[in-house]
């Protein structure tokens, strides 16, 4: 199997889905421009050359039309994949995304379907609090959109593919320090989780989580670029005779309770990780739901370990103080074995 990184991956998902179906289109601001870069982390670098701008649509700066051009071709039959260059663009749809896409099926009684998917870079990279945040917490509290956050190549493949096929409207955050670190798009810090990724048919279900490092002190859940942290830190904490299970949830809606369960019953403690800020993260969802359903599982309280709730700084030794580090996550986990 080839490897690839997740940049790489995404791109032969969506080549592979368009090739499949003719209904699968790109829209987005600088997806296809000759000589771009292929969307602001080249993703979709090469394939205009091969399907033409006919189905790798660049618009104009405007989100709000983006967002509106890709919802109307869904509800007509189409499957748009919709660019946003910075995840915290997302504000300038809301009402697209919120009120129309979200209800369209419900309020139609089902004749209307929304085959959209809406892929949106997320996460701190030293560009300041506007094209900084983790907005996951935000779009799982809309009842109709479904949430992943793909964190490997092989993951990321299957599941964009899942979500094209889906006929409900798909949020995919894609973290800008995973994509990969070289290129011209490559961003300082990031890194390389390049992994083999058939060049064949398959799909990745919504709802199931994967176990990353299996362990019996402590469940650690964790998504995106703090699976990475959180396996760092793991490896600290193993010479200090602390083992960590960490499971990386991979859709937040669905999402995989019973893999949390079973795993609690084996370590009885659980730690949630994520950049999305800590107040009405989507760890507090999480959080809440085992304390209702699972509280018997428990032997200490649930503990969080996210973004401190304040705008993302610009300064990079303020942006490292409040996005969660494999020094804090550390010394969270040592509190809790005490």
């Amino acid at each position: 199997m080839p490897l690839m990184s997740i940049a790489e991956a995404l791109r032969e998902a969506i080549r592979e889905e368009m090739r499949r179906d003719e209904r699968v289109f790109c829209i987005g601001e600088d997806i296809g421009i000759p000589g771009g870069f292929g969307g602001a982390f080249t993703v979709t670098l090469g394939l205009s050359e091969e399907f033409g701008h006919e189905r790798i649509l660049d618009t104009p700066i405007s989100e709000i039309l983006i967002a509106g051009a890709a919802v109307g071709a869904a509800i007509t039959g189409m499957r748009p994949i919709a660019d946003v260059q910075y995840g915290d663009f997302l504000f300038c749809m809301m009402d697209q995304i919120v009120n129309q896409a979200a209800k369209l099926t419900y309020m139609s009684g089902g004749r209307l379907r929304v085959p959209l998917v809406l892929r949106a870079p997320v996460g701190a990279t030293t560009r300041g609090a506007q094209h900084a945040q983790s907005l996951e917490g935000f779009f799982t509290h809309v009842p109709g959109w479904k949430v992943i956050c793909p964190s490997t190549a092989y993951d990321a493949k299957g599941l964009l593919k899942t979500a094209i096929r889906d006929d409900n409207p798909v949020l995919v955050f894609e973290h800008k320090l995973l994509y990969g670190s070289k290129g011209p798009r490559s961003e300082k810090g990031a890194l390389s989780p390049v992994g083999e990724v058939p060049t064949g048919e398959y799909l990745i279900p919504f709802g199931k989580a994967a176990v990353r490092r299996e362990g019996t002190d402590i469940t650690v859940l964790a998504n995106l670029l703090m699976v990475y942290r959180v396996l760092e830190a793991a490896d600290v904490l193993e010479k200090e005779g602390i083992s960590l299970e960490v499971i990386d949830p991979r859709t937040l809606v669905p999402f995989d309770y019973e893999i949390v369960y079973q795993s609690l019953s084996k370590t009885s403690r659980l730690m949630i990780v994520h950049e999305d800020t800590r107040r009405n993260g989507w760890g507090a969802e999480v959080a809440a739901s085992i304390s209702e359903k699972a509280f018997s599982l428990l032997r200490a309280p649930i503990q969080r370990v996210a973004t401190c709730d304040v705008p993302i700084p610009f300064a990079p030794v303020m942006e490292k103080f409040v996005v969660p580090s494999v020094e804090r996550i550390v010394d969270e986990v040592r509190k809790m074995m005490e």
